[in-house]
């Protein structure tokens, strides 16, 4: 149990844990489906943030969200790919944390998700915030009291 004298390490800002921007995949509001699954595909990752010509964050790109959009009655309609634009079929309703959040507040929030997109006030997006990077810096604590 973390004592009321160390709690302070909650309270930090998760600014030293964001992975930057510039190192995280990501697809912009116009690139079509069949980008988009690219990037998806060749990074491997789950999901992806979108982002707009500003670069604020706008929604969130997954693997099944892509291919939900493109399932037909009887088959799937890859030819759809190239038309369809990933602003028409991301997931707007996500989670996002300020730059300016405390450590405790990514610990909460990551608690259901795997990762979490940082953003300034005005919306640009600034990076990840990962439950393996939060979960790396609480063990370091924990050990080290």
């Amino acid at each position: 149990m973390i004592s009321v004298n160390n709690k302070e390490f909650l309270f930090t800002p998760i600014g030293d844990y964001i992975i930057p921007a510039e190192k995280v995949a990501h697809v912009q509001l116009g690139n079509n489906a069949e980008h988009a699954l690219l990037v998806l595909t060749k990074t491997g990752y789950s999901s992806i943030p979108v982002l707009d010509a500003q670069d604020r964050l706008q929604g969130l790109l997954s693997m099944r969200t892509v291919t939900d959009s493109i399932l037909g009655l009887a088959h799937i309609e890859y030819e759809r790919l190239p038309d369809l634009k990933v602003g028409e079929i991301m997931k707007t309703d996500i989670p996002r944390i300020l730059t300016t959040d405390r450590f405790q507040r990514g610990l909460d929030m990551l608690i259901d998700y795997p990762f979490l997109c940082v953003v300034e006030e005005d919306g640009t997006f600034v990076g990840i915030l990962t439950r393996r990077v939060i979960l790396k810096e609480l063990k370091k604590y924990i050990y080290s009291a």
